[in-house]
């Protein structure tokens, strides 16, 4: 016979490949994070995905009408100062308002909700200034 023994046995038993992902599989808290069970729920209410996406979807239909009326180069220009705009930042310890973000969408005569009682996630966290810009620039 010209096949080898372990030809014979890859042939006759099913050898799966020994890899993390299968019914045992344990959380690798490195490479994924800790589990969080917000992350994993559902949408409470048929709205909440909307309001979630309402910056994206308004932004999509002022793109798609400044094409129609001004043509290819208006949408484009806009998208690029919209994206030069959101590269300057502060320092990571301190807070960014985004004033010129706001300025070019038209939100910085608006007074809305994260103006008064402000966005949980983005508050103001004092930190080490020289650990946090090192962990930006990534030294740490």
């Amino acid at each position: 016979n010209s096949r080898g023994a372990s030809s014979l046995l890859k042939d006759s038993i099913p050898i799966t490949e020994f890899s993390a992902s299968g019914p045992f599989e344990g959380h690798d808290l490195l490479r994924r994070g800790f589990t969080s069970v917000k992350n994993e729920l559902l949408p409470s209410h048929p709205l909440e995905l909307s309001e979630k996406n309402f910056q994206l979807n308004q932004d999509k239909t002022n793109f798609a009408t400044l094409r129609n009326i001004q043509g290819l180069h208006a949408p484009l220009k806009l998208q690029m100062e919209f994206r030069a705009v959101k590269q300057v930042q502060r320092l990571p310890f301190l807070h960014s308002s985004n004033i010129a973000l706001d300025t070019l969408r038209g939100n910085d005569e608006c007074i809305s909700f994260e103006d008064i009682l402000n966005d949980p996630s983005e508050s103001e966290v004092m930190g080490e200034p020289h650990m946090m810009m090192e962990y930006k620039l990534g030294l740490l």
